[in-house]
């Protein structure tokens, strides 16, 4: 079997490519577990700062594998959405940012891949779609990383229709962070990885974690958390190092701690 994920570093930026075009890059049980340990992998390299995931042939991904879907029992079904969900989970749980490289089409479980990352540069030719309520199957668990990704009316005209939503109309309402020229897709996303992991690694990791931890918090209570998390932050050795950089106006010398 060709494997079904791609990695290459470049710097310290590694991509990971869903590697499944004869199936539309389609979310096998096998692919998605193998996605998942490939992050978590990534995770604990504290060599690498940002992932960049891609994916190979016309089509970022369609979603489940629906082969799988069909036929299986109520324990089986339960094993795909499960892996589905440690997969995703991964994805926000690990310290580097994550960057989904979104060409063609990106639908159900697809899209709530790379809805699930935490930047998305698409080609202007890609769209978005969450069809599972065509074919009788509502994509309930898409619907977690559309509903945080999307205005609630606009997130659930997406899932109640499974309309195709393009590039653009996806960045007016903040499902991606950029689109670009298809043939400028590659080099985009390359130029943002790097941008981002010229920061101290240590710093953009509790960012991160913080971010998703405060977003679902009543204001106050967030406030409270992030007073806590900006000022364990002052005290690394990264944000010293960087703030004496900027008083002396100097590039700083990052340590990762």
């Amino acid at each position: 079997m060709a494997d079904l994920i791609l990695s290459s570093t470049q710097g310290t930026v590694s991509t990971l490519t869903l590697n499944s075009p004869q199936t539309r890059n389609a979310l096998s049980t096998e692919l998605m577990s193998r996605l998942r340990d490939a992050l978590a992998a990534i995770g604990e390299d504290t060599s690498v700062h940002v992932v960049v995931l891609a994916a190979e042939g016309p089509t970022f991904s369609s979603g489940h594998d629906l082969k799988e879907v069909r036929g299986a029992d109520h324990a089986r079904q339960q094993e795909i959405f499960d892996v589905c969900t440690e997969l995703m989970l991964t994805i926000q749980r690990i310290p580097q940012p994550v960057i989904a490289r979104v060409h063609g089409l990106a639908t159900a479980a697809g899209a709530q891949l790379a809805a699930t990352c935490d930047l998305v540069v698409a080609a202007k030719s890609a769209a978005f779609a969450t069809p599972g309520v065509k074919i009788g199957l509502f994509c309930s668990t898409p619907g977690v990383a559309i509903a945080r990704a999307l205005p609630t009316k606009q997130a659930m005209r997406m899932l109640l229709t499974g309309d195709p939503v393009s590039a653009e109309r996806a960045l007016e309402l903040g499902m991606v962070s950029d689109v670009v020229d298809d043939d400028q897709l590659i080099r985009a996303t390359d130029e943002l990885a790097v941008k981002i992991a010229q920061a101290s690694s240590a710093t953009v990791a509790i960012g991160k974690e913080a971010f998703y931890r405060q977003v679902s918090m009543p204001v106050e209570d967030a406030y409270q958390e992030m007073s806590k998390t900006m000022a364990a932050n002052a005290v690394l050795d990264d944000a010293q190092e960087g703030i004496d950089a900027f008083l002396t106006k100097r590039a700083p010398e990052w340590k990762g701690r």
